[in-house]
């Protein structure tokens, strides 16, 4: 049952709900881990994977990842009690999350980012969007008055009163005065790194650190993990386990055992060798990631070949 036995009263510990599907698993163990390093405050960090909530009956409102809805299902989670943050997996933390965690709510119901800045930096990158919109990847929620039913936000979804657009991009289930752009860019920085950052996000799919060897931020991860391995928070039999499955490029051994070794005049050419041999072990990134996309493609078309004749024929009386 969704929330049974899960973050209900905790009595002053911070609780942050990470979002992600099985293929993060170890991504959440290293945001965790970095978490953790930076604050002596008590903190749990809850996993939202793949949470059994409600399938749309329209799947064009269907979810885009495994987790885009599990920011609704905290409050239920929480207890309806007390405050949360949400989080993405693929984040890394340098700062006492302390520092977010007390931040005013100053009338609002929940804390979305200000604004996002460095966008000539982050951009400029490899697999960089055409443009970045307000993000809501960190939200810090007072769960004692949000009353939202996971259920009952896909039934409106379903009945039309909103877009999946409006749901996950406006937050339209709060009213304007419940929303306040409180949390610093540096609390979500996407894919920016200078020495004010709190949090980094590794947003560009297609260039996170486990992935590709183009971010160029992707030394700060390697070098989380290594500190994990170093203190036995992470094993290596569970990296190689990553690979096996193909969550992780081959190439990530690597990278973790020698990258720090590899001079910088050097890294070009360590980082090209790497990409041949993920080819060579014919590594796909976030393969489970796109042929989900695939089905709800394919699902959608259905759909509409469905309903749209239907439609006309009502249309036409």
């Amino acid at each position: 049952m969704l929330g049974k036995g899960i973050a209900v009263d905790h009595n002053g510990v911070m609780r942050v709900f990470v979002g992600a599907d099985r293929s993060q698993q170890l991504a959440i163990n290293v945001l965790k881990y970095s978490i953790q390093r930076h604050t002596a405050a008590p903190i749990e960090v809850i996993p939202m994977i793949d949470l059994p909530v409600p399938v749309p009956k329209n799947p064009r409102n269907s979810q885009r990842t495994g987790f885009s809805y599990s920011r609704f299902c905290i409050p239920k989670l929480a207890g309806y009690s007390g405050r949360a943050i949400y989080m993405d997996a693929d984040m890394q933390v340098f700062k006492d999350i302390v520092e977010l965690w007390e931040l005013p709510f100053n009338g609002a119901k929940v804390l979305v980012q200000q604004d996002v800045k460095y966008l000539d930096v982050s951009m400029a990158k490899n697999n960089a969007p055409k443009t970045r919109i307000k993000q809501c990847a960190v939200m810090l929620l007072d769960c004692s008055r949000l009353d939202w039913d996971i259920n009952t936000i896909v039934n409106d979804l379903d009945e039309g009163r909103y877009s999946y657009e409006q749901l996950m991009y406006e937050l339209c289930i709060l009213k304007e005065d419940e929303v306040g752009y409180a949390v610093p860019f540096e609390w979500n920085s996407l894919e920016y790194y200078d020495e004010n950052t709190r949090l980094i996000h590794y947003t560009d799919m297609g260039t996170q650190p486990w992935v590709s060897v183009n971010n160029p931020n992707g030394h700060l991860w390697f070098a989380e993990v290594r500190k994990m391995l170093g203190n036995g928070s992470l094993d290596w039999g569970m990296l190689e386990a990553e690979v096996r499955l193909e969550y992780f490029r081959p190439s990530l051994l690597y990278e973790i055992r020698y990258g720090h070794l590899v001079p910088k005049f050097l890294y070009p050419l360590f980082n090209h060798t790497n990409t041949i041999l993920d080819k060579l072990k014919g590594y796909v990134p976030h393969k489970a990631v796109y042929d989900a996309k695939r089905l709800r493609a394919k699902a959608i078309k259905s759909y509409e070949h469905t309903v749209q004749p239907q439609s006309s024929v009502t249309g036409s009386q």
